[in-house]
């Protein structure tokens, strides 16, 4: 029983590895949709900044799991 719920746990971190990341982008999506056009941001613009906000905090997170791993 303790391997099937290891193997189960290592399935679903898969998919979940850090509730950070998914709250981060969820946030940054809300950010460019709501504050963006508030703004008078072109659209492309906005993409742009879309783009480019998802990878920054995708590089800051696989930063911070480096981190954690090494310790």
């Amino acid at each position: 029983m303790n391997r099937l719920v290891g193997i189960v746990r290592e399935i679903v971190g898969l998919f979940i590895d850090d509730g950070s990341l998914a709250i981060g982008i969820l946030v940054w999506v809300a950010i460019v949709a709501l504050a963006l056009p508030a703004l008078d941001v072109p659209e492309v613009w906005r993409a742009i900044l879309l783009f480019v906000g998802c990878v920054i905090i995708l590089i800051e997170n696989v930063a911070r799991s480096a981190r954690r791993s090494r310790s």
